[in-house]
């Protein structure tokens, strides 16, 4: 008969995090101030392998309001309104139960907006599943969808955009990152201070159940034969639609002093980070909290994360207007405790104390530095040549075929199951290289895309996380907007593994060089560590959500060919390479090979070319050269504005390299032939290379070589059957 393991050990804690708990307390905690100690110190809410490694993160600039450190980054849009945004992950809860994990994940993210004063005005979401082939995948995945449809739709904030991108190495631990964008005039700013003590602690929205429990300790291990999921919670985006009416009008009443969602850990996060940030103590009673089931222990009253639920502070003589405008709404409140200025965090159950700890103690978590190691891999993969890699007889066929790979084909089957249009602000929605939205009584727009990719970062991490914000900032760019900032979701195996840890430093060092030399800061962001399935982990897979301006909407611009006899032009020095590409992944079954360079100075100067270009009127339409290369590049601008192109490739190489070697820092744009002449000279100027590639027109895609011989000859309905309907025949 085994011996049961101590009750710190099963909460996740290490000995050397218990010894030093007992020697901040001088003596040993009890079971729930074990257990609040655990919750806090666990990956998921303190960040303690990766907290030295996110200092790297450029966090200032000209548009910055708010940086990391509050529950979502704001930044300035001008006319006195700020945009207040961030991305969070669900990827264990989705595993488990996917409807209700990708549910709860919108909703979350959802609070963490309006809980800054902002009503939320667009979503997004970062999908990485297995392989389709597989029947769990197919269940997952489609589970997935319906949650965020389920939950996004119903709570009235449109589904706009996001990226998807399949591999085996999510087969047992798939990704699912949420976004969320709102809308705040800079006077309506809120911050998560439990400040003033004296001041009351309300518990509001849904009561308080046993779902959830320890969701943020089991999302800080990895998927094996003995893990115990909690029970996933359910939510409810009717009640969230209430609590987020009943919060912005207090806020807008000034009737709060600190707010913050009960999310990950539940109140004991909430009530712990909002004391921590104000500097003071905090002080709940259990016994004062709506609760859903009978019999709830103060343990379990703590640690519950049940959805929909809110936590404020306000000031004592507001008490009773604030329940008032909670009751208009139909949404539940109590007065649950008090801010106090011992600094203590203090729980009671009725009159008695049943756990009191340093404020301090529970917010600055241990910071570990693991080992780093280069892996195995590394060298060997990335030394690899495609010298004796034969070019396939038949590139028509490769094209279709590439179209048709669930990393490139429409994923149209996923955005139609999302409402992107309600609050009728979308100019452009789901699919495109960015969404757009109007921001109603202006001129200006906003975009947003999020982007990374995964076989970059797993070849060549450092690469991989500079490209992953270089091609964010270059879709934004497509459209005609100035990337503002961006929030980071850092999704990675177990940081415990030096070759892991190894992974997660490139990627940020990579994405830190990008920040820096795009002049794109860090504002908020999520880190999710422990992907991993009986002991293999996922790719490292870094996801970029960025913010733009445009600041004439009307001017903004898609990939599709518009008219017949405009010119196609690419901006960009042309480098293909095969190395990583899905075209050598999908056609020859290898993942190997260079990343494809990147030069962060002409990368900028590629998207200000493309941006002024957009603003003066010269060109129209942009797309940029990413998975697949150029021939998919100009295959997705055919399929959508249903005209063909001719095109005269004057570049030399291989074949298969030409046409689908990736390639960064390249755009795809059209003009008329009478506006040629600006574009080039816009270029030059610019110190961009551009070259005139041929024509649009026709019903054709046509790619000749440099001695005229023609490598592609596809008809549009054949390229846009293969591309739309690929994931649609999995279901």
């Amino acid at each position: 008969m085994s011996e049961q393991k101590p009750a710190w050990m099963e909460m996740g804690l290490s000995s050397e995090e218990y010894a030093k708990i007992c020697d901040i307390l001088g003596r040993e905690p009890n079971y729930l101030e074990t257990g609040l100690f655990a919750v806090l110190w666990s990956e998921h809410c303190s960040y303690k392998h990766s907290r030295p490694v996110l200092k790297n993160f450029p966090t200032e600039g000209k548009y910055v309001i708010q940086g990391p450190g509050e529950n979502a980054g704001v930044v300035d849009i001008g006319d006195g309104q700020a945009l207040v945004f961030k991305v969070e992950s669900h990827n264990h809860p989705s595993a488990v139960e996917p409807y209700e994990g990708a549910a709860t994940g919108v909703g979350g993210v959802a609070r963490d907006i309006f809980t800054m004063g902002a009503r939320p005005i667009a979503a997004l979401n970062s999908l990485r599943f297995g392989s389709l082939e597989d029947p769990r995948v197919r269940h997952l995945f489609s589970g997935v969808v319906e949650g965020i449809g389920g939950y996004g739709n119903r709570l009235g904030t449109p589904v706009v955009g996001g990226d998807i991108f399949f591999h085996p190495s999510y087969q047992g631990n798939p990704l699912v990152n949420a976004m969320c964008v709102g809308l705040v005039d800079h006077k309506r700013i809120v911050r998560g201070l439990a400040a003033g003590p004296g001041n009351l602690v309300v518990a509001a929205g849904a009561k308080t159940g046993r779902d959830g429990i320890h969701g943020c300790t089991f999302a800080s291990e990895e998927f094996s034969e003995e893990t115990e999921a909690p029970d996933v919670q359910r939510g409810d985006p009717f009640l969230e639609s209430l609590l987020i009416e009943a919060c912005l009008e207090l806020m807008e009443k000034g009737y709060v002093v600190g707010i913050q969602d009960m999310g990950a850990a539940g109140l004991t996060s909430s009530s712990a980070e909002m004391a921590g940030r104000a500097g003071t103590g905090i002080e709940i009673d259990v016994s004062l909290v709506p609760q859903r089931d009978e019999g709830m222990t103060p343990y379990e009253v703590m640690l519950s994360e049940s959805q929909e639920r809110m936590l404020l502070v306000i000031e004592p003589q507001h008490r009773q207007v604030v329940m008032d405008i909670f009751a208009k709404w139909g949404v539940e409140a109590a007065v649950v405790g008090r801010v106090t200025e011992d600094g203590i965090y203090r729980v009671l159950d009725g009159e008695i104390v049943v756990a009191e700890i340093p404020v301090k103690a529970l917010t600055d978590s241990p910071v570990r530095y693991p080992e780093q190691r280069e892996p195995e891999y590394y060298q060997r993969l990335r030394n690899w040549k495609p010298d004796d890699l034969p070019v396939p007889e038949d590139l028509n066929s490769v094209l279709l075929k590439l179209l048709s790979s669930p990393n490139i084909a429409s994923k149209e089957w996923v955005y139609i199951q999302y409402d992107h249009q309600v609050m009728l602000n979308t100019i452009v929605g789901p699919g495109a290289d960015a969404a757009v939205l109007r921001i109603k009584g202006t001129k200006k727009g906003i975009a947003m895309t999020t982007d990374g990719n995964p076989r970059y970062c797993y070849l060549d991490p450092s690469r991989g996380g500079a490209i992953a914000v270089a091609e964010a900032a270059r879709n934004l760019s497509c459209v005609g907007a100035e990337p503002l900032a961006l929030t980071d979701g850092l999704n990675f195996g177990n940081p415990e593994k030096p070759e892991i840890f190894w992974q997660i430093k490139q990627v940020v060092e990579g994405m830190s060089e990008a920040c820096r030399s795009l002049e794109i800061p860090v504002v908020s962001g999520n880190v999710s560590l422990y992907n991993e399935t009986k002991g293999e982990a996922i790719y490292p897979s870094p996801v970029v959500g960025m913010v733009g301006l445009l600041p004439d909407v009307k001017r903004c611009t898609t990939s599709a060919f518009k008219d017949s006899g405009d010119l196609v032009v690419l901006l960009g020095k042309f480098h293909p390479q095969l190395g990583a590409s899905e075209y050598l992944a999908v056609i020859h079954g290898l993942e190997q090979g260079e990343v494809p360079e990147i030069d962060l100075a002409e990368e900028k100067q590629v998207q200000l070319c493309c941006r002024e270009l957009i603003r003066e009127g010269k060109i129209k339409s942009a797309h940029d050269c990413a998975e697949g290369g150029l021939a998919v590049a100009i295959a997705e601008c055919c399929i959508p504005g249903q005209r063909g192109a001719t095109i005269n490739l004057p570049f030399a190489g291989r074949e298969d390299a030409l046409l689908f070697g990736e390639v960064q820092s390249c755009i795809l744009v059209t003009c008329t032939p009478r506006e040629l002449d600006s574009v080039l000279k816009t270029a030059e100027k610019a110190g961009v290379t551009a070259a005139v590639l041929g024509e649009t027109g026709g019903r054709h895609l046509i790619i000749r070589d440099r001695a005229e011989r023609a490598l592609i000859n596809q008809h549009i309905e054949e390229m846009e059957k293969v591309w739309r309907g690929s994931i649609a025949s999995y279901f």
